[in-house]
């Protein structure tokens, strides 16, 4: 006899992924749960026109490997954001010009349709921009999981499959290498005022 799906607000991510593997509609809670979280952190880092068909195929791919999920795990959001990740990978290997178009910290201004208009502030958004696109995506994947995402090291460990001692070493390298670059660049901004203002 087959068991009836969970009710949407009594079960845990990993109780709902259990569930669809004999009834697939209780995939659509995690759906719910976790599609705005997704989108946003894809909204910041590509641009909006390829964020509905990544924040998409996020879920498609998910569904698709759900058998595959650690049931250990409570919540579904690391391993989405994982999936995310290296969808966001693939699409840049498919199109690198759309590479280096980074969108900066300031997003969640623009997806709210309010853009900063304080030039000294979104100088210093520029500035941290350019040294984000600098970084080794592999760091600069696990800052952004962190910095944006709140996620803890285990759950970045997980999200990537990696050890917890390379995301911390990776954080590290990413911070030393960050303040290194905007150190630089606040130093020329200091040295060509005129330029900054442009």
């Amino acid at each position: 006899m087959r068991r009836a799906p969970l009710a949407a607000g009594d079960a845990s991510d990993s109780e709902r992924i259990a569930a669809s593997l004999e009834h697939p509609e209780s995939f659509a809670t995690i759906f719910d749960r976790h599609y705005d979280v997704v989108y946003r952190y894809l909204a910041r880092r590509v641009p909006r026109a390829y964020v509905d068909d990544l924040a998409s195929m996020t879920f498609i791919v998910a569904f698709e490997r759900r058998a595959s999920f650690r049931t250990e795990s409570d919540s579904a959001r690391p391993w989405l954001l994982g999936i995310a990740t290296n969808l966001l990978h693939e699409h840049a290997r498919l199109d690198r010009r759309e590479r280096g178009k980074l969108l900066m910290l300031g997003a969640e201004h623009r997806l709210d349709g309010h853009a900063d208009r304080d030039v000294g502030r979104g100088a210093e958004t520029d500035r941290l921009a350019d040294a984000l696109a600098t970084l080794d995506p592999e760091q600069r994947d696990v800052l952004l999981l962190h910095a944006w995402e709140e996620l803890s090291y285990e759950e970045i460990a997980e999200a990537l499959g990696a050890p917890v001692g390379t995301v911390r070493s990776r954080l590290a390298r990413a911070g030393t290498h960050l303040r290194s670059q905007l150190a630089k660049a606040r130093s020329a901004a200091e040295l060509n005022p005129c330029q900054e203002q442009r």
